[in-house]
């Protein structure tokens, strides 16, 4: 496993861990978070129907974001078990988007939040859940030293684990270059990647994540096959 205080460079491992607040969670190469004391996986960002919701604006996009975002949860609550889920907001691209939910996704994602405890953390796209797909609403969470939420505040408590910003990394080495959704972290908090199949990402040197970490004293677990903990200062920009 690999611990944010101890990798100096890059390590590679099929997951990786974060000591956040003195709690060891799991990164796992799908851009999910799992806490194995408390049972609880963690999700950011699905941003479920994002492609319906361009389509009707007239901006297509290939419609199958909301199938290919689902069957990837699906596996990892398969192969995990986990008692709880945490979703960090943005679950839902917009207001509407329960109501261009096909009937076979919306039973999908019901069977989903009726076999465990589902919570909704609330999101700027997503306020509150759509009606009658399950789970409980929350603004945010706090279990034991943590607060889950779905936007990072500068200034806040360590034990922040937040979604919104839709982190990526980008790293040049032997002549190229590799751009990847990550999560960041420098152990008083952590930002998730979006898990959503059309979320994109931000480089996480971008001005939006300066409140967040002094300098780049930081590390960016790099999704892949594997998950790779490269420290901050051999990120580079856009």
């Amino acid at each position: 496993m690999v611990d944010a205080s101890g990798a100096a460079g890059e390590e590679r491992q099929a997951t990786a861990s974060a000591l956040i607040a003195g709690v060891r969670l799991g990164l796992l190469p799908e851009g999910a978070l799992y806490w194995p004391d408390e049972k609880t996986l963690v999700v950011a960002d699905l941003h479920l129907e994002k492609g319906s919701a361009f389509a009707a604006r007239g901006q297509m996009l290939p419609p199958y974001d909301t199938a290919a975002t689902l069957a990837r949860l699906e596996a990892l609550l398969a192969r995990l078990g986990p008692d709880r889920v945490i979703a960090l907001g943005d679950s839902f691209h917009d207001s509407r988007a329960g109501a261009r939910m096909t009937e076979e996704h919306r039973a999908r994602l019901v069977r989903l939040t009726g076999s465990r405890e589902w919570i909704w953390i609330a999101g700027n796209h997503d306020p509150a859940p759509p009606a009658g797909v399950g789970g409980i609403a929350r603004a945010e969470l706090r279990l034991g030293p943590l607060t889950f939420r779905h936007e990072p505040r500068p200034g806040a408590l360590p034990g922040e684990i937040a979604g919104h910003l839709h982190p990526a990394a980008r790293i040049v080495g032997r002549g190229r270059s590799i751009r990847r959704r990550c999560f960041a972290s420098d152990q008083r908090r952590l930002v998730m990647p979006a898990f959503g199949a059309l979320a994109g990402g931000l480089n996480v040197l971008d001005e939006a994540f300066r409140p967040l970490f002094s300098g780049r004293a930081f590390h960016a677990f790099m999704l892949g096959e594997a998950v790779h903990a490269i420290a901050g200062r051999r990120l580079v920009g856009e």
